[in-house]
């Protein structure tokens, strides 16, 4: 792993995207990270040294608000992190490509594949969590967290994660609901796998099922890891994960 510096994509705002990206062949492989994560997690990693080795084109990036990008994170939104992965492919990504999605980036990379229908030619989702600012917060939330949200415009969540509780705006619930996919059809027929750990305590593997039900396309795999967590980032889920982007590497090719 070479530590080369991140370039950076500037945005009509003046905001900054800070992105790496290899050259190589079609299709290219974009990943799209989760809430608060970063382009330096280990899925991000092993799938930039997997397309590496293959002589694959890949990017990966921060949002706005994370990582090396610019922006406070609390200022962030679904429509301006998805706005964020459509700018990737439109000025960086070159022909082809099947996004990675993990966690809220398996929401981003639908936003961005249904923006992008004639990009986007695969998507693998990994605990994808679509609608999640409603269906796993807001509707989650007790009366007590509610009420602060409402009061405050804030609620500032503990995580398992970090050491620093999540800031979780009002703004970014409401701002939600006009991406919400999974109570109509989602009119894409590209080739989708999902990987999903049912010891998930964040998203539900249930919630996979409900993506899948949406999904009009009927090319679509889910597999289900009976051991694993939210993340998987074991040595067994990476291996997974690079041979399920392996596989449908070359399904697309020989299509």
């Amino acid at each position: 792993m070479t530590h080369t510096a991140a370039r950076i994509l500037p945005r009509p705002d003046g905001a900054t995207i800070a992105y790496h990206a290899l050259e190589g062949k079609s299709p290219g492989v974009i990943f799209c990270g989760g809430f608060k994560s970063d382009m330096t997690g280990t899925k991000a990693l092993a799938l930039e040294a997997y397309c590496r080795d293959a002589g694959r084109a890949f990017v990966r990036f921060d949002y706005f608000g994370h990582g090396e990008s610019s922006g406070a994170f609390e200022d962030g939104t679904i429509g301006r992190w998805a706005d964020d992965t459509i700018a990737v492919i439109d000025e960086i990504a070159e022909g082809p490509q099947i996004i990675v999605g993990s966690s809220m980036g398996g929401w981003i990379m639908l936003l961005a594949a249904l923006a992008r229908a004639q990009r986007i030619v695969g998507l693998v989702g990994i605990a994808p969590a679509p609608d999640f600012t409603e269906d796993l917060m807001w509707q989650e939330f007790s009366d007590a967290i509610r009420a602060t949200l409402e009061r405050d415009g804030v609620y500032r969540e503990p995580s398992q994660y970090s050491d620093e509780p999540y800031t979780i705006t009002k703004r970014l619930i409401d701002e939600g609901r006009q991406h919400l996919l999974l109570n109509n059809p989602i009119a894409l027929t590209c080739p989708v796998r999902i990987l999903h750990g049912m010891n998930d305590p964040d998203v539900p593997w249930r919630h996979s099922l409900k993506l899948v039900d949406a999904l009009q396309g009927e090319d679509v795999t889910v597999t289900f890891v009976k051991a694993g967590d939210h993340r998987l980032s074991e040595p067994g889920d990476i291996l997974r994960l690079t041979d399920t982007v392996d596989g449908l590497c070359h399904e697309l090719s020989t299509a």
